[in-house]
């Protein structure tokens, strides 16, 4: 498992598409049941409390992210946001084989303005990751 798992094509696929053609805003992957691959588990629109319930209590997830918000003064900003979910209930196998897989995965994903480490929904609320935005 140390030299790494491989990801799908189809996911940085559908992370160009986010990124280039911006008609999703949420991409989320996960390792195969047997943890030898990342594989796409969904790509679409979600708002963010949707994204916040798509979340496993017991899974390991990559989430990549449009994050919109609003500066201070008023300004539409977005910044495309990679969570790695790795929530404390989850089997330490899963957790060590996503550990290992989160660096091959950045560096695939091109153009991630803002990387989060997450193991609890309050790691991923709006104004948390917000606040990571500057």
């Amino acid at each position: 498992m140390s030299s790494g798992i491989p990801v799908e094509d189809s996911c940085t696929k559908a992370f160009h598409e986010l990124k280039s053609k911006r008609n999703v805003n949420t991409v989320i992957y996960r390792l195969s049941d047997n943890l030898d691959t990342v594989i796409p588990d969904f790509k679409g629109n979600l708002t963010h409390d949707e994204l916040l319930k798509a979340l496993p209590a017991t899974e390991t997830r990559f989430v990549v992210y449009d994050l919109v918000f609003a500066t201070a003064d008023g300004t539409r900003k977005d910044k495309i946001v990679l969570i790695s979910w790795c929530p404390e209930a989850a089997e330490i196998e899963q957790r060590i084989a996503h550990s290992i897989t989160l660096s091959t995965l950045r560096n695939l994903l091109d153009s991630v303005q803002v990387y989060v480490q997450a193991t609890a929904l309050s790691d991923v609320e709006y104004d948390e990751l917000v606040s990571r935005t500057s």
